[in-house]
């Protein structure tokens, strides 16, 4: 897909590379027992180690490994049977220990890559790593007027930062990147991807080029904390950048901020390199030496990746609009897989899309909160498939269902709405119709064929919309032929 920024001395392409950290889901923290729940109160979740106390040592969660071995599959990776915890030095006041214990040279994960599908094409964007390391605690500003407040609820928490390859061309790129790394994340179960608390953060690095250049200074963009306003922080970069460039100036190698309200980035200060941090091998954590075993039985463990899911969902005669959006989110997929099990998955899918969201929609509730259950809504594609019901008839069930919770079969045989599969019923009223339109008969045989919906809609509302409409449709026809 071609994005060019148009500027007065030509058009300019954008690089981006994304940097994601995304929290491991765990009940414990990554080298201590401490929780990691979220909303906890401040300072509520803090041990000695988290603390960074004196001769406190780390000790590593055995299940955040294997959460990041999970992904590291999940993303098409090489998981390495050794990696290196490093120290990553520098100093801040959330910080306790003055050093942040990650893996910079070895890490626990790499050459993955994703597919992504932007515009109809098919893109496959590398992932250069998977590290594991510790998150800082939390600066807090605006409690008193004077002075700043540090929680270290978050000091500790295990983070796996996802480092994307610079493939990615277009701030839509970015999102579908995002979007599918975050549905990968929560298939696996593995983080829960909600960027509105904080498990799930974006780091954006963006530069920009004549095409055939070699990369430009690329700019940071830390903690973006929506995958829209990824989006537009990469726009608004991007043009910053080829304004400066144009009007003579250089890009200078910084970290950014992105005020979503102003809808601008923000200097924030002058990008670090990786000899700042003075890595080095931490001298409390030996090596980690996973054995292929290991590795093997979390493969083997593995759920139905979105990927795996849409061909399959494919197969059974979905379109791959209709696939995708169903495996967008791991909740929505498993209403389907319920509804769908022993139905017509078309039909389910129909279902789902239209009717169901449209109801969500109208309440702001997520499908684990529909009102109408899978299993209920399966009797209601029952009745259609049996010919209980028409498919309209089925609409009006429906909104019956959401308002009281009864079950399809239950209204239907209550309200009389079975639907007429009496021949000789459907007979009667067609000829009733027609005795009394004989002047609008004529018109029909005379060449007027858009009567026939005339004649169609008469005949449905005698019998109370309960005609089956192929009956109808097939008896009606041959009535007019005379």
């Amino acid at each position: 897909m071609t994005y060019t920024i148009k500027g007065k001395t030509g058009d300019w392409e954008l690089v981006i590379g994304l940097e994601v950290h995304a929290q491991v889901t765990s009940n414990a923290k990554l080298f201590s027992g401490s929780g990691a729940a979220f909303g906890a109160e401040a300072n509520g979740q803090v041990s000695m180690v988290d603390a960074a106390m004196p001769g406190m040592l780390p000790v590593i969660n055995k299940w955040c490994v294997e959460q990041a071995i999970k992904t590291g599959l999940g993303i098409n990776a090489t998981v390495n049977t050794y990696s290196v915890f490093d120290r990553k030095n520098y100093f801040y006041a959330d910080l306790p220990q003055g050093y942040q214990i990650s893996q910079f040279l070895q890490p626990i994960v790499s050459d993955g890559h994703l597919m992504i599908e932007v515009g109809g094409e098919t893109k496959r964007i590398g992932i250069t790593r998977l590290h594991v390391e510790q998150d800082a605690g939390k600066s807090m500003h605006d409690q008193d007027p004077r002075r700043s407040f540090i929680d270290l609820n978050r000091s500790g928490i295990a983070l796996m930062e996802i480092v994307s390859e610079p493939d990615i061309r277009t701030p839509d790129e970015a999102m579908a990147y995002l979007k599918k790394l975050r549905t990968i994340l929560r298939y696996l179960d593995t983080c829960d991807g909600n960027m509105e608390e904080g498990s799930m953060r974006c780091d954006a690095n963006v530069s920009v080029r004549k095409a055939g250049e070699p990369f430009g200074t690329r700019c940071e963009i830390k903690n973006v904390n929506s995958i829209r306003f990824v989006g537009q922080a990469i726009e608004y970069e991007a043009r910053r950048q080829v304004e400066v460039l144009e009007d003579g100036g250089e890009i200078r190698q910084e970290t950014r901020l992105y005020d979503s309200n102003k809808g601008v980035t923000r200097s924030m200060r002058s990008k670090e390199d990786a000899h700042d941090y003075r890595y080095f091998p931490d001298p409390d954590l030996l090596p980690l030496e996973i054995e292929q075993a290991w590795i093997d039985r979390v493969k083997a463990a593995m759920p139905e990746l979105p990927d795996a899911r849409t061909e399959r969902y494919v197969s059974l005669g979905l379109s791959p609009y209709d696939a995708g959006v169903l495996v967008a989110e791991k909740e929505t997929a498993a209403y389907f897989e319920a509804l769908a099990k022993g139905r017509d998955a078309k039909l389910a899918a129909n279902w789902v899309t239209s009717e169901l969201f449209g109801a969500l929609n109208k309440t702001g509730k997520s499908i684990e909160e529909a009102p109408v259950s899978a299993d209920k809504l399966g009797g209601l594609i029952d009745l259609i498939s049996d010919n209980t019901i028409s498919n309209k008839i089925a609409k009006d069930v429906f909104q019956i269902m959401l308002e009281t919770g009864e079950d399809a079969g239950a209204i239907v045989e209550k309200q009389g709405l079975r639907q007429v599969t009496d021949t000789g019923a459907i007979e009667k009223a067609i000829d009733d119709i027609l005795a009394a339109n004989a002047d609008k008969v004529a018109e029909y045989r005379s060449g007027k064929d858009k009567l026939f919906g005339f004649f169609v809609g008469q005949t449905m509302k005698a019998t109370g919309g309960k005609a089956n409409p192929g009956m109808l449709n097939d008896l009606l026809k041959k009535k007019l032929a005379g």
